[in-house]
This record gives C-alpha cells, structure tokens and sequence, in this order.
C-alpha cells in the first residue's frame, strides 16, 4: 500500500513538473509576442485596403492581448505533445516510444502546413469574392474581433483537415481501420471533400479546384501511410505467431 501511494506521488509531482513547463512556456511565448504584438498585427492586416476599427478605448488592450495570447498558445503546442510523450514514455515499450515520438514533429508540421494553407490560400479568396460580393453597395468597416474570427475561421479548420494522414494512421495501428476499407469508400470521402470545399470557397470553379486538389491529395497519401502500416502491422503479428 506504501508502494503504491509512494508511485502515485511520483506521477503527481511528474505531472505538476510537466504542467509547470508548459505553462512557463506559454508565458514566455505571450510576453515576447506581446512585446512585438504591434509588428504582428501590421502583419496580420497587410493584404487589407483598410483600416480596421475598433468601438472603445478598452478594444486596444483586448486586441492586443488576444493576438499575443493566440500567438503564444501556437507556439506552445509543440511543447504540450513534447511534455505529453515525456509523461507517457515510461509506459511504452522501446518501438512504441520510438514511432510515438515522430508523430509529434509531423503534426507540428501538418497543423502548420494546414494553418499556411488557409491563410495564404483560401482567407485571401474568400475575402476578395466577399469583398467584390458587396462592392458599391455598403461602406465596409471591420472590427478587430469580426476580422480575426473570420481569420480563425478561415484557417484553423485547414489546421485540423491536414492531421488527416496522422489520425489515419493512428487508428490503422489500433485495427479500427483499413487502407481497404479507405480505398473501398474513396468515392464518398472525394463526395465529402467536394461538399465541404464549395461550402467553404467561393462559388467559382478556380477557387472550388483549389481548396479540392490539397485535400485529395492528402486523403491519398492517408491511404499510402495506413497501408505501410498495416503491412508492418500484419507482419509483427505473423513474426509473433511464428
């Protein structure tokens, strides 16, 4: 019984160290962003026309601490699953250990790559078509949480979508599916992808192509990397039987 309270007070002070980085980390991320919080939103509003307006003195410091908050939050991530995978490691085996750890700088990758995606590709023709949409009829005036919700909006989900190949993988090793099964259903995921791109583009056929061809491309390569690890799946077991 000592044992085990004495194992349970190791996890917890194992935890608390974990969560002590990881929120020293934050606040260090959010006070160099908020030191260069002004070069950051010049930044984040180059590509408009316009200068966005605010309805109260108190919208200054709210910006500000919102972007830099935003900013350091993306920043610490790669920390998070860093600590995350330090705390689990214990419990994994060599192999485990070893294919846990590169998932994290690939979905560090993907998560940016699909940031990257949505605000230099599909934000700026999304807010052009809108744009031109109401061009002579209204006086266009954005506020700054208007504006950067519909960044938010724009981007972040591009951020989720392009995890896609990692998750395909990760519930290929629990068996849950198959590059089979993928292939088998790749006219309803290319229906899907269709759907989900010309509800979120405008309607014209450049923008629709687009925002369609990354995510095919990526649901091909899911199922590339679900049928290498299947392979070495059904091979560890036929080693193990033998």
């Amino acid at each position: 019984m000592a044992e085990q309270n004495m194992e349970m007070l190791d996890h917890l002070s194992e935890l608390r160290k974990r969560i002590i980085i990881v929120l020293g980390s934050f606040i260090l991320f959010f006070i160099v962003s908020f030191i260069f919080v002004r070069d950051i939103y010049e930044w984040l509003i180059k590509d408009l026309d316009m200068q966005l307006t605010i309805l109260g003195p108190m919208d200054i410091i709210w910006i500000f601490f919102s972007i830099a908050g935003l900013i350091a939050f993306a920043a610490t991530i790669p920390i998070l699953l860093f600590q995350i995978w330090l705390f689990v490691k214990p419990a994994l085996t060599v192999k485990e250990t070893r294919v846990t750890l590169m998932y994290i700088p690939a979905s560090v990758i993907l998560f940016l790559a699909g940031l990257s995606f949505g605000y230099f590709v599909v934000l700026p023709l999304v807010l052009n078509f809108l744009l031109t949409l109401g061009d002579g009829m209204f006086q266009t005036m954005f506020t700054p949480d208007r504006y950067f919700q519909f960044v938010l909006r724009m981007t972040v989900p591009f951020s989720i979508l392009f995890e896609l190949p990692l998750v395909v993988m990760f519930l290929t090793s629990l068996g849950l599916i198959t590059p089979y099964g993928l292939r088998k259903n790749r006219k309803y995921a290319f229906f899907a992808i269709v759907v989900i791109s010309v509800l979120i583009s405008p309607p014209d056929f450049i923008s629709d192509i687009l925002v369609i061809i990354p995510l095919v491309i990526l649901y091909e390569v899911s199922i590339t990397l679900s049928s290498i690890i299947y392979k070495r799946k059904i091979a560890g077991q036929n080693s193990e039987q033998l």
